[in-house]
């Protein structure tokens, strides 16, 4: 579905996998500026919006994905994944609560593929999960003056650190956007979306991740994992790595050569001298930063050492550290260790 946003002035549209929407209005640092400091509005409107009713909603989707859901109350904004039986990602939800229907979006061309497994799980549970990207679409506020220009008639109100994702009605769009550049909210496209998530050390689902990522590896135990809660599907993986072991890779932030004339490419290789050690997620530039990515790297690689990301040199700041997990101490007591000394 294509933005009617992208008829906007100044718009170019960006490229896949965020195609149908604006990679900028024709001010990247002035946009990204807008998102950081004052009130700016992304067009997220290419994402996949699910609505999930029924009495048993939140304790369903509490024992499908990886996230606490079955106590998530009106208003709530909660990130939870869908993991393989392995324990590989398959999808990354934000999800909010209304009091009557739970609200999900997820990322672009992945609605379908996760609404075919939610209704293979259906069986005879009072739920009834509807993909409804035809009819809403999301934007995004942020910045210190986002809270004020959310929309009165928005369906559903996401609000996180990194900003405020709005569920609004697709034909309203262009109205929503038009009232909120009234009030002096700068439209941004999803370049400068992009870059300040990349300098968030925020991973994206098919960017900073495969086939065969593990939460462990980018960070999301804790902020979409939940380690106390009950069975899922792929839950084994979670706990042993987090009990017992370490994950194979690690995210990193990459603070990219700025004499380059270009960024590293999704899935060009990072390599430590001659060696191959990883694959570039995403690149952007920073208005602040400069050119900044994300990187998902072997475990080994040590924290200090130079990296090339695409050929561009790059230097390393930790996001997951390599000693992630093994959390479990293992104590040891010898028998008679705790009696009194014989007497003489």
């Amino acid at each position: 579905m294509e933005s009617p946003l992208l008829a906007h002035a100044g718009a170019v549209a960006a490229a896949p996998p965020d195609a149908g929407v604006a990679a900028h209005y024709g001010s990247l640092h002035a946009e990204q500026r807008a998102l950081a400091q004052t009130a700016g509005l992304v067009d997220r409107s290419h994402r996949g919006v699910l609505r999930i009713s029924g009495a048993d909603r939140l304790s369903w989707l509490h024992s499908l994905t990886t996230q606490d859901l079955s106590d998530l109350p009106p208003g709530d904004t909660r990130q939870a994944l869908v993991l393989s039986p392995n324990g590989h990602i398959e999808h990354h939800l934000t999800v909010t609560e209304d009091g009557t229907s739970v609200w999900v979006h997820v990322e672009p061309g992945t609605a379908g593929p996760l609404l075919d497994f939610l209704l293979s799980m259906k069986f005879l549970l009072r739920v009834d999960p509807v993909d409804v990207s035809g009819e809403f679409a999301v934007v995004s506020l942020m910045g210190p003056g986002a809270a004020d220009a959310v929309p009165g008639d928005a369906v559903a109100v996401m609000r996180e650190e990194f900003g405020i994702d709005v569920v609004i009605h697709r034909d309203r769009l262009a109205d929503v956007v038009a009232q909120a550049e009234r009030r002096g909210v700068i439209l941004a496209g999803m370049w400068a979306y992009e870059a300040l998530r990349i300098a968030a050390h925020r991973p994206r689902l098919g960017l900073d991740t495969d086939h065969r990522t593990i939460p462990h590896e980018v960070g999301w135990i804790g902020s979409a994992v939940h380690l106390d809660k009950g069975c899922y599907r792929g839950q084994e993986t979670v706990a042993r790595v987090h009990n017992l072991g370490h994950p194979p890779r690690r995210l990193v932030f990459l603070h990219l050569d700025g004499s380059v004339d270009r960024l590293p490419a999704h899935g060009d290789p990072v390599s430590r001298d001659a060696d191959e050690v990883g694959f570039t997620g995403s690149a952007a530039r920073h208005f602040e930063l400069g050119p900044i990515g994300l990187a998902l790297i072997k475990r080994t690689v040590p924290v200090d050492a130079p990296l090339r990301a695409g050929g561009v040199a790059a230097a390393q700041e930790v996001i997951v550290p390599p000693d992630a997990g093994a959390n479990v101490t293992v104590t040891l007591k010898r028998r008679g260790m705790l009696a009194p000394p014989p007497r003489r």
